[in-house]
Order: structure tokens, then C-alpha cells, then sequence
């Protein structure tokens, strides 16, 4: 057990479990989108490919393949103590995303009525409408809000925090406040973004925290499942 924990943090089984969602994200654009596939692309995807595109890449698969290359080279620095049972490590950090998108689930139902017995003014919590182009766009917010908020952001900050001699006890807590309420925060950012209502921001909040908890203890693969899965289940429930 003790060996698996480990495993699924490793980045070559994040990476065989990521490669089959982007194959699913990537070809459902294409498949869906129609005369401009960029209208399903989830908002940090965007954000990504605007920036790479600053610096002369705006093919359509330079953002997988940036994504894909982090994770080489840190399969590569890693190489030796990679998981010797990859296929049952993927089968495992999917049944963990699935119960962590179920967990996250239940905190969103009942997240609505406790704001209420506090009288914080609360909107539906429930975010999305089901349907097969949405799907791909869940699936993408997976992925590249991960790359973005934890294995970005997150990193990032706990790397400066501690550049500046803030114990990692500090730092890894701080870190994940400061990104989880930038992760809130982005959803209400552009002419798409929503209107701020206090139930959506505290909840995006906490759900930032509760991704960055599974991207550290669990690694970053799970925490990329179990925000495709919310998002999926959320989408399906409000349905």
C-alpha cells in the first residue's frame, strides 16, 4: 500500500494516466467545435495557449505538448524510482479520482445550506449544464486548472515562500490559501467570467484547497481526475 501512495505521485504514472484525458479533450474539440473548436476550450487552456502564443506558439498542439513535456522531463529526472506496475497504479488513481470527485460532490451539496445557516447569501453552487461538448470542456478544466493552479501556481509560490527562508510548514499552507483564492478569483476574470456572489467564491475556495490537498498528498494525476469528475458529476446532477 505504502508502495502505491507513492507511486501514483511519481510523474510517469501522471503521465500515463494524463495522456489518455488530453487524447479525450483534445480529439473532442476537434470533434465538437465545429468552425472554431477554441469555443470549447476550457478558460485556463486559453490563458495557456495566449501565452505560449506570446512567445511564437500558437499551433494547436503546443499546449499538450508543453504540458506533456514537464512531465517527461521530470519522468526522466525521476527514471529510476519509476512505479513498476504502471497500468494497476492508473486503474487505482482512477477509482481515488472518482470517490475524491464523489467527496467533493457532497461538500458542494450541503455547502449551499450551511452558507444559509449563516446567513452568507448564497447562489446555486452548481455550476454547469450536461451535454457532450460540455463533457469535453469538464475534462479540459481538469486538466489544464491543474496545470495551471497546482502544478503552476502552486509550485511556484511554495517555491519563492521557501526561496525566502519561510519554513515549508508555513509555506505549503500559505501557498495554497494564496493560490486557491487566485483559482477563485479567475472564474469571474474576462467577458466571460461570472458575477461574484460570496457562496460561489467561498465554494471555489475551498475547492482550490481541496485540490491542492490532493495534488500534495495524492500527486498531481488524481487531483487532474477528481476535478474532471466533479465537474462531470456536477454537470450530470444539475441535469
Amino acid at each position: 500500500m505504502t508502495s502505491y501512495l507513492s507511486a501514483t505521485r511519481h510523474p510517469w504514472a501522471c503521465l500515463l494516466f494524463l495522456l489518455p484525458l488530453m487524447i479525450i479533450y483534445e480529439g473532442g474539440v476537434l470533434a465538437f467545435g465545429g468552425d472554431d473548436p477554441n469555443t470549447l476550450r476550457n478558460g485556463a487552456d486559453a490563458w495557456m495557449r495566449w501565452g505560449l502564443e506570446r512567445y511564437g506558439l500558437g499551433q494547436m498542439w503546443a499546449a499538450p505538448l508543453f504540458v506533456v513535456t514537464i512531465l517527461i522531463i521530470r519522468t526522466a529526472v525521476n527514471w529510476t524510482d519509476r512505479p513498476t506496475e504502471p497500468l494497476a497504479v492508473s486503474f487505482g488513481m482512477m477509482i481515488e479520482s472518482l470517490l475524491f470527485a464523489v467527496g467533493l460532490w457532497a461538500i458542494a451539496h450541503n455547502f449551499e445550506p450551511l452558507l444559509r445557516s449563516w446567513d452568507v447569501p448564497t447562489a446555486n453552487v452548481g455550476f454547469h449544464t450536461p451535454a457532450a461538448e460540455q463533457v469535453i470542456t469538464y475534462v479540459g478544466a481538469g486538466i489544464y486548472e491543474e496545470v495551471l493552479f497546482r502544478l503552476g501556481l502552486f509550485t511556484v509560490l511554495c517555491f519563492l515562500l521557501r526561496l525566502v527562508l519561510i519554513p515549508k510548514l508555513i509555506a505549503i499552507p500559505l501557498a495554497g490559501i494564496v493560490a486557491a483564492l487566485i483559482f477563485a478569483a479567475a472564474h469571474h476574470v474576462g467577458q466571460n467570467g461570472e458575477e461574484v456572489v460570496a457562496a460561489k467564491f467561498l465554494f471555489r475556495t475551498l475547492a482550490g484547497l481541496y485540490f491542492t490537498a490532493l495534488f500534495v498528498t495524492r500527486g498531481f494525476g488524481v487531483a487532474v481526475g477528481a476535478h474532471a469528475g466533479y465537474d462531470i458529476l456536477v454537470g450530470v446532477s444539475v441535469g
